[in-house]
């Protein structure tokens, strides 16, 4: 799985999981809804830091929680 997938798939699975949608997700992020779109739907294919950075501060989540999953332990390695 590439690295842009997993993000995808943990925000959605976060998403799911607080009953938000994505445009809420992007207003608590501070970040539009294009963006959000972009990388929910792998249309970033690589979704800048900073974006994730503001999307666990909009979730009351650190970084660190966001990445630990099993959805990041074997990512590709090529682009």
């Amino acid at each position: 799985m590439k690295a842009n997938e997993a993000v995808s798939i943990k925000l959605i699975n976060i998403c799911k999981e607080r009953n938000i949608s994505i445009n809420k997700l992007a207003s608590l992020s501070c970040l539009t809804q294009s963006t959000i779109e972009n990388i929910v739907n792998c249309n970033s294919k690589n979704p800048k830091l900073l974006a994730i950075v503001r999307i666990c501060d909009g979730l009351g989540i650190t970084l660190k929680e966001f990445f630990s999953d099993d959805l990041f332990l074997n990512l590709d390695k090529e682009d």
